[in-house]
């Protein structure tokens, strides 16, 4: 007798289908589907377990749910492939433990691509079908007329749907599970009113929209009790570079580029569909990448119109741009290339650069955050890498502050040995003068470029010890020149970083500041973190171009008006 065939795992069949060009997508969807079908193969090694049955639970779901609306009223909720994804993601992978996985799920689409209703789906889903008892599920949003626009989309479901109307109990603003002790509300926007929930599963729809961390800190900080909680948050682009929405998609972007430490990011799961840098947002071929449900709930005839609009009035182009092409208006575009900076990555034992000559770039904190030192090693063969590493140093009880309020694993970095922690709640300058002196020891500093905003007595310590300190400003004269360089040398492949993980997340932080002649300065209040690292390496690199006669600005000089 033939054996019974297993039936495709709708998962990995869109990640396949993605990652090999099948289906048109962006490049952090591509991302994404290159992250699971990587994770397939070693996930293992981090006790991380794929539950395919699990998954495919989860999405036959969505079958026995009715659509309640326009077209689509009364017929069966059938996801969409990039719908499959997420949903089966969410579900199909579990820890060693047997327990889900992913506690965070971010999810970014442009407009009327269904993110309300995937919401309510997944919602019932975690109300009816999680095995969780006593299960409390929220709708979460700005207002309680936002969370109830995902809720009344349950509630329709429930209505609609004879399977769930003879297990779920409606009443006003509360659909129950009697059986199991569980119910579905819709959220107060009222943070202050937040403390006591015991949140099993949480919809915050339109993230964007919230103007400041507070809801969501308190649904999350009100998962502790549970055994496997879900906070889904779904969301079109925003604008505001200092909201708790473009927190969560810088460190969605970071997770999907790996460039965090998978101890911070193997429980958070991510999905931005949106056009890449560089396409034409006229272009009806790169629509499809911001809009999944293209020709499905997104009517192409529909998004052409609105585009050709915004195409005569410039006024509306922002709008549209954000709205139904899922771009972040007002942005600051980041500076370094990531895929560019991992080329770097090659780790080096820095015992080989035992007495070898460096330059030095200092960057120090104003009171208690990080500061850098980066050593720059010039080539001393044809066919070699210029080399740098780095010293950091971050308060102790700065650390655990930063742990608790932001994403950044500084613990998991301090105990790796990347990040040194000092003595109590201020930078310790005396502990990083000590560090400095005895890395001069080991290796012949020649110079150490410094910001002399917050140097002072540390500056003059070091000197006394014989180390040439040079200051080193921060406007474009001087970081200008020191920052083309740097580019130049990551972009031209001659800049070996070894992979320190401070730096390469350091490195996904940074934005710029152009002037009106076009030179560059890195800018950190509009990088979305710390990027102390490479503004350290800058200086660094600067003392050394100026110390081999320049580089390209030998030949044109630096662009002034």
């Amino acid at each position: 007798m033939a054996k019974k065939r297993k039936p495709t795992c709708p998962v990995k069949a869109y990640a396949r289908a993605v990652v090999r060009g099948k289906i048109v997508a962006g490049k952090l969807v591509k991302l994404a589907c290159k992250r699971h079908l990587d994770d397939l193969k070693n996930a293992a090694q981090r006790g991380l377990v794929w539950d395919g049955d699990a998954a495919r639970h989860a999405i036959a779901f969505f079958g026995h749910l009715r659509h309640s609306t326009g077209e689509w009223a009364n017929q069966p909720f059938e996801l969409q492939p990039w719908q499959c994804f997420v949903i089966g993601s969410l579900y199909g992978w579990k820890r060693a433990d047997g327990l889900r996985r992913f506690r965070t799920a971010y999810v970014e689409v442009a407009r009327k691509n269904g993110k309300s209703v995937l919401l309510a789906g997944t919602a019932l889903y975690a109300l009816i079908a999680d095995h969780e008892l006593g299960a409390h599920v929220y709708a979460a949003a700005t207002t309680r007329d936002q969370a109830r626009i995902v809720f009344s989309e349950a509630e329709r479901m429930v209505s609609a749907s004879a399977p769930l109307r003879a297990r779920v109990t409606p009443t006003v603003n509360n659909l129950a599970v009697l059986r199991t002790s569980s119910w579905f509300r819709p959220l107060s926007a009222d943070a202050t009113k937040m403390d006591g929930l015991n949140v099993h599963f949480a919809a915050v729809d339109e993230v964007h929209e919230h103007p400041n961390a507070e809801i969501i800190q308190k649904l999350n900080t009100a998962t502790g009790a549970r055994r496997q909680p879900l906070i889904f948050e779904i969301t079109t682009a925003g604008y505001n570079r200092q909201s708790i929405c473009r927190q969560h998609h810088e460190f969605s972007v970071k997770t999907l580029e790996d460039s965090l430490p998978h101890e911070a990011s193997d429980s958070w799961f991510a999905y931005i569909a949106t056009i890449d840098p560089g396409d034409d947002w006229m272009n009806p071929a790169v629509w499809i990448k911001a809009n999944p449900s293209l020709s499905v709930t997104v009517k192409v005839e529909d998004l052409k119109r609105q585009v050709d609009e915004a195409r005569e009035m410039p006024a509306q182009q922002n709008a549209i741009r954000r709205l139904r092409l899922n771009e972040w208006t007002e942005q600051v575009t980041r500076w370094i290339d990531m895929g560019v900076w991992a080329d770097g990555a090659e780790p080096f034992n820095e015992d080989e650069l035992t007495g070898r000559t460096c330059y030095g770039g200092l960057d120090l904190a104003r009171v208690n955050d990080l500061s850098s030192l980066a050593l720059v090693f010039p080539p001393e063969q044809p066919d070699e890498k210029v080399k740098v590493i780095w010293r950091h140093w971050c308060p102790q009880e700065d650390i655990l502050r930063r742990v608790r309020r932001d994403r950044a694993p500084y613990m998991v970095w301090r105990d790796q040995g990347y990040l040194i922690a000092t003595e109590g709640n201020t930078t310790d300058f005396k502990f990083l003068e000590a560090e400095i002196i005895e890395l001069s020891t080991r290796f012949n500093i020649l110079e150490i470029a410094y910001d002399r905003t917050f140097a002072g007595e540390l500056v003059r310590n070091l000197q006394d010890e014989g180390i040439t300190m040079v200051e080193f400003g921060q406007d474009f004269i001087s970081m200008g020149p020191a920052a083309a360089e740097f580019m130049r040398l990551l972009i031209g492949r001659a800049l070996k970083h070894g992979g320190n993980p401070i730096a390469t997340w350091c490195a996904s932080n940074v934005a710029v500041r152009r002037d009106p002649a076009g030179n560059e300065k890195p800018d950190k209040e509009r990088s979305s973190e710390k990027i102390d690292a490479i503004v350290s390496a800058i200086m660094a690199v600067g003392r050394l171009q100026t110390a081999q006669g320049g580089s390209i600005y030998e030949e044109r000089g630096l662009l002034v008006f």
